[in-house]
């Protein structure tokens, strides 16, 4: 196919998306995806997380696969032995224009830099999503996922998996009963940095491209740039500014999310960042942010989110525990009026000091498989509670979080409703600009 006719294909594809998201009902309804009991989904991106994920989501004894898109023709294995006989794509606009009706959802387990391109085009079509985490590139994809998906009334959910395990609604639950008492303070953790996996700070030299990697989807929406081995596909594309979010980005929304549901804070009001320094190509080493948040119920006040990674951690004295104990490699430690809890990344949650809860009965709290849970809201038409209207938040902290990491030492101001900071530069990065063909365009 010529780049003309491609082109003059893909939009029809956009045009196609913009008429049917206008025949999908009223704003902020839920819709099943069928009346019968079976999910047809399309898998965008399908080995790594991506075989994850859809193979998780494939045990549903609800779901029909649809169609497969990857842009690396040697990673459909794991699928196709699987799930035999489903068709291929490559450029999932082609596959999203060539099923048409035939699919109701879609699984997003791409790069970053690809999930809010893909996300827009499949809500556009009324189609549910099922999104990996971070759900955006940007603090504006966030916003703008979030808005569309309560506009077209699509059931979403983003795959910070662990938002459905027990360790982690167990912790939830235990400072929602205020066991420790209102939070004052929150630090979390993780032990990996940025660029720890490419292991460089600027551009290598190019290489050839694999016969089986269709380098320009791959690109997406991101700017040009030569291939080079073993450096962004697969997998190392997480330490690059232009397709990752580093460290916090990887992590973020998994160890911050029960932060977010525990105290139910939702947009910060300012953002610092410290590290040991950053480039324009890569995201920094270790690092510091610090959010503070407006008061909720469960504070004491206006309360500060503390992140470290790159083997930093908070002072363990913190935490009250016994001196033979150790803070774990990753997770949150909630500092309360009348104790703390540490919850690691992922395990059951400690109370501290250990005398005074020594006959504390932890309540009973099961989990979840998250990618079922998203199967069975879709066919009931129900929400979730880890959809894009509360995804989207914790998205924009993360990124926003990235965006302090590119203007150090400076205290960003964060206006949610505006959708402002007071620092120009750091308005700058809220956004990104688009290779055409890729756009996401504002709802």
């Amino acid at each position: 196919m010529s780049r003309n006719s491609q082109s003059s294909g893909r939009r029809q594809f956009l045009k196609q998306s913009v008429a049917l998201s206008g025949l999908l009902g009223a704003p902020g309804v839920l819709r099943a995806a069928t009346r019968r009991r079976q999910l047809n989904v399309a898998a965008v991106g399908v080995n790594g997380m991506g075989w994850s994920d859809l193979n998780n989501i494939g045990t549903h004894a609800g779901v029909h696969f649809a169609g497969f898109c990857d842009i690396d023709s040697s990673r459909f294995d794991k699928a196709d032995a699987a799930y035999p006989g489903v068709k291929h794509w490559a450029d999932y606009r082609e596959m999203f224009e060539q099923l048409g009706t035939g699919f109701d959802a879609v699984i997003v387990s791409t790069p970053d830099h690809m999930h809010a391109p893909v996300a827009m085009a499949a809500m556009k079509m009324g189609k549910h999503v099922y999104c990996q985490k971070p759900l955006t590139h940007t603090v504006w994809e966030a916003r703008q996922l979030n808005q569309m998906a309560a506009k077209v009334g699509v059931i979403t959910q983003m795959g910070n998996q662990i938002h459905s395990a027990k360790e982690y609604r167990l912790g939830v639950r235990l400072i929602q009963d205020g066991a420790i008492g209102k939070v004052q303070a929150v630090h979390s953790w993780v032990g990996v940095q940025g660029r720890q996996y490419c292991q460089r700070t600027d551009r290598p030299a190019t290489a050839e491209v694999p016969a089986s990697v269709n380098w320009d989807l791959w690109l997406g929406a991101a700017q040009e740039r030569p291939f080079a081995a073993d450096v962004y596909h697969p997998f190392k594309w997480r330490d690059w500014q232009d397709f990752g979010s580093g460290a916090l980005g990887d992590f973020g929304c998994h160890i911050l999310d029960p932060v977010f549901t525990a105290l139910g804070i939702r947009h910060p009001i300012s953002i610092h960042a410290e590290n040991s320094g950053t480039t324009t190509e890569v995201w920094p080493g270790p690092e510091t942010v610090t959010w503070k948040f407006r008061g909720t119920k469960y504070t004491t006040g206006p309360i500060e989110v503390v992140w470290r990674d790159g083997g930093l951690k908070p002072p363990a004295e913190l935490a009250g525990m016994p001196t033979e104990r150790q803070l774990p490699a990753a997770g949150s430690l909630f500092i309360g009026e009348g104790g703390t809890m540490v919850l690691p990344h992922v395990g059951m949650p400690q109370l501290y000091p250990a005398d005074r809860f020594a006959d504390y009965k932890l309540p009973e709290v099961a989990g979840a498989s998250h990618w079922h849970a998203w199967v069975d809201a879709v066919l009931a038409g129900q929400k979730t509670t880890d959809g894009f209207d509360y995804a989207g938040p914790l998205t924009e902290t993360v990124q926003l979080g990235n965006v302090a990491a590119r203007l150090p030492g400076m205290t960003i101001e964060w206006n949610a409703e505006s959708f402002r900071t007071n620092v120009p530069a750091a308005d700058r990065l809220l956004t990104k600009s688009y290779r055409s063909g890729f756009e996401v365009p504002g709802v």
